[in-house]
């Protein structure tokens, strides 16, 4: 029951990072990152884990040292999923991951140092089919730039980012893809969009130090959502100053609320009034925590009364209305059975693991027959 997105996306080069495309045509990725101590092998490859439970598409990893670098190969030798190195300065650095089994490096060039360097580094990437993501940040701009514009603007991080772009445009190197990130929302916007309409490669997407996991999600929401709407965004990471499963979680939500990646179960729900006939909201923070680890893409109604239960439980896979002594289960919109509030969780768990096993069973013979 899921409507294509109305949205047109930007057409953009199409990049590889480890096993996932990026710009094209290809879905949207959500990146997250850990905040672990990278050296701290276990702890990192658990919260990559706990990630990967989540759905994230590609894992970025700070790598500040030599040592890190070596913690990152113990790293890579238990994780599946595409990982990014972030690094800065030390050129050396880079070209160890590379040798290690990174998927994309976050680089400056600018602030790799000499061309030699520069050149050194994109030639492994190239020699061992790596990526590369441009990461401009309002933060960290280069001196002379804020000097010319006196502080941050969307036109400094433009010609920050042009300014990267042209060192590997001369190292003939296109399997890139670029950031121009601000915490304001106006910045950060303003500074993709015009960006967008100056290069061809793909675009990933954040409003860096966004902040806590509410604040941070609305401001995220707002800024990205912007963007997303006018098509532009190839990949995205939510930053929040929470658990980084959270911003998976999030960014999944983003796309998935404008029909651009459709991942888990999307629950359409009432805010709950006096005619509810059930808790809804407990009913659906139980629901929610149950099937966080299904990723099968599906539609579920939990709504409280009749006035709008039935119009929205025939538009979703499964829907709930809530009636008067029973409640009105409905699937492919269509009325199927009653239940009780005692056994409401237990009965919707049991029918969107039923549906969504279906579906996937479904999905594996169409793609079994090519």
């Amino acid at each position: 029951m899921h409507q294509p997105s109305p949205i047109q996306r930007r057409r953009s080069r199409q990049i590889r990072v480890g096993s996932v495309l990026v710009g094209g045509d290809a879905p949207i990725s959500v990146q997250s990152m850990t905040n672990t101590e990278t050296c701290d092998v276990a702890a990192t490859v658990a919260q990559i884990r706990r990630m990967e439970e989540a759905g994230v598409d590609i894992v970025r990893v700070s790598v500040p040292s030599m040592e890190a670098a070596t913690a990152f190969g113990e790293i890579r030798k238990q994780i599946q999923t595409p990982l990014v190195a972030d690094i800065h300065f030390d050129y050396k650095i880079a070209l160890r991951v590379a040798e290690l089994g990174v998927d994309c490096l976050r680089i400056n060039p600018g602030n790799i140092g000499r061309e030699d360097r520069v050149r050194e580094v994109v030639a492994a990437a190239r020699d061992k089919g790596i990526s590369i993501r441009i990461g401009v940040n309002a933060g960290s701009l280069e001196k002379d730039l804020q000097k010319k514009y006196g502080e941050p603007t969307p036109a400094a991080l433009v010609e920050s980012a042009l300014r990267h772009v042209d060192h590997l445009d001369r190292l003939d190197f296109q399997e890139f893809k670029v950031s121009v990130k601000a915490s304001d929302v106006f910045m950060a916007v303003a500074a993709y969009r015009q960006l967008a309409q100056q290069i061809e490669q793909p675009l990933h997407l954040g409003i860096t130090e966004a902040g806590g996991l509410r604040a941070g999600t609305v401001k995220s929401a707002v800024g990205l959502g912007l963007l997303l709407m006018d098509g532009i965004g190839d990949t995205l990471r939510v930053s929040l100053a929470a658990d980084p499963v959270e911003e998976v979680k999030v960014g999944f939500d983003l796309l998935k609320s404008l029909k651009l990646r459709n991942k888990g179960v999307n629950f359409i729900a009432c805010p709950s009034c006096s005619r509810q006939n059930f808790d809804v909201v407990a009913t659906l923070n139980e629901l929610e925590s149950r099937v966080e680890d299904l990723l099968t893409p599906m539609d579920v109604a939990v709504i409280g009364c009749i006035v709008n239960g039935p119009g929205e439980a025939r538009e979703a896979d499964l829907g709930l209305t809530g009636g008067s002594p029973q409640h009105l289960i409905y699937i492919d919109g269509k009325p199927a059975s009653k239940v009780n509030s005692a056994q409401l969780v237990d009965q919707l768990e049991a029918l969107i693991r039923e549906k969504a096993a279906a579906k996937q069973a479904l999905e594996e013979q169409i793609l079994a027959k090519g």
